[in-house]
C-alpha cells in the first residue's frame, strides 16, 4: 500500500513537471511568433516610410 502511494505522488510530481514545461514552451513559442510579427510590421512602415520619402522627393523635383 505504502510503494503505491508513492508511485502515485511521484505521477503527479511528475505530471505537475511536464505540464510547467510545456507551459513554458508554449509560452517561449508565442513570444517567438510576436517578437516575429513586430519586427515585420516595423519592417514594413519603415518601407512605407522609405516609399513616401521617395514620393515626397519627386514632388520636389517637378
Amino acid at each position: 500500500m505504502v510503494a503505491v502511494s508513492f508511485a502515485s505522488c511521484g505521477n503527479k510530481q511528475a505530471d505537475a513537471e511536464k505540464a510547467t514545461a510545456d507551459s513554458i514552451r508554449i509560452a517561449d513559442s508565442i513570444a517567438a511568433v510576436e517578437e516575429a510579427a513586430a519586427a515585420a510590421a516595423e519592417a514594413a512602415a519603415a518601407a512605407a516610410a522609405d516609399t513616401v520619402a521617395v514620393d515626397s522627393a519627386a514632388v520636389v523635383a517637378e
